[in-house]
């Protein structure tokens, strides 16, 4: 393992759960948010705000199975968009996702009420009182119109490599015509950012989303901001993730969750190196076994040509009778 890994730089560790939330996940960073997702969206959507639906972020832990913090924003256009760190790979993570997207859609239709109003909401950027949302609310709609959905956007920033996708660091995924390609249904989207697919030194990084991958791959290593990131979007970012700015409540949750993220890395890199360990001892005595059996294979050879019997040579050799004709006659 890297030993850089493991040292605590001045920023936050964005792998981290309390570390991602200080980045993306609190009213104070939103700006920068919506500037990694209009990065992230370029030519497909841009966002002008959004607000966070924390009542209907319920994070399924399961046993700190490797979530990292989920986000769950609703646009000022109306679409909804899940943004979730992983941190290490777990099985079924490909379906862990499905699943994240088809909940976020069902909910769309089993809380219409709910979506409006918090589209409306964001719109005129004052909270409306349930008296005044249902004063203003249209008359009883037909059946096929409560299934008209928003688009859900899945961002899913991975800090491993995912057998289940390409070799490649992002992978955008639609819904689409098998053989055509064409879109068929423009409401569900998801893109997979396999982070240790990138592999960028900062002076290669010409655009803002590239300064900002590289930024969040390798930030929790530095002790300042590089010069050539002068946008204003990194400014802020180095507002927000310094760890000296960090409030005593959040410091300590920070702490915890890096102590966390420090173990789940040791741990894999144990594992990794005991498979390692353990095909090379395989490995070996798979060698020497084969080496022996061409050693017995040459002895039975030359004994043949010294005019020994097939029963002999087994004998000498430790080889089948079977095994010494076998091997002397090709």
């Amino acid at each position: 393992m890297d030993n850089m890994d493991l040292t605590c730089g001045h920023f936050v560790n964005p792998f981290t759960d309390i570390g991602f939330k200080i980045i993306f996940g609190q009213p104070a960073s939103k700006e920068l948010l919506i500037t990694l997702l209009n990065e992230l969206l370029a030519g497909e959507h841009r966002i002008e705000n959004l607000i966070f639906l924390d009542k209907e972020n319920h994070s399924d832990s399961m046993a700190d199975a490797g979530i990292i913090y989920d986000l769950y924003c609703l646009t000022d256009t109306g679409e909804y968009i899940i943004v979730e760190m992983q941190n290490r790979f777990h099985s079924s993570f490909l379906d862990r996702t499905l699943f994240y997207m088809c909940r976020a859609i069902g909910r769309q239709v089993e809380n219409l009420r709910e979506k409006r109003r918090k589209e409306r909401e964001l719109q005129t950027g004052k909270p409306e009182t349930e008296e005044d949302f249902l004063l203003s609310e249209p008359m009883q709609e037909n059946y096929g119109s409560r299934y008209k959905l928003s688009t859900v956007y899945g961002i899913f920033l991975m800090n491993f490599r995912e057998p289940g996708l390409e070799e490649k660091f992002r992978t955008d995924t639609v819904i689409a015509d098998r053989e055509s390609g064409k879109v068929v249904n423009p409401h569900f989207r998801q893109i997979f950012l396999q982070f240790p697919y990138f592999t960028k030194e900062l002076k290669d990084c010409e655009t803002l989303y590239d300064k900002l991958i590289y930024t969040l791959k390798n930030m929790q290593h530095w002790n300042r901001m590089p010069d050539a990131l002068k946008e204003q979007v990194f400014s802020r970012l180095e507002e927000l993730a310094a760890v000296a700015n960090l409030s005593l409540e959040d410091r300590i949750a920070y702490d915890k969750a890096l102590d966390r993220y420090r173990v789940s890395r040791i741990v894999e890199e144990d594992a990794r190196e005991a498979g390692w360990k353990k095909g090379l001892a395989e490995g070996r005595a798979e060698g020497l076994a084969e080496g022996q059996a061409k050693e017995k294979v040459a002895i039975a050879r030359n004994l043949k040509s010294l005019g020994l019997s097939t029963a002999q040579i087994a004998q000498a050799t430790g080889l089948t009778e079977e095994e010494v004709e076998s091997t002397v006659n090709n």
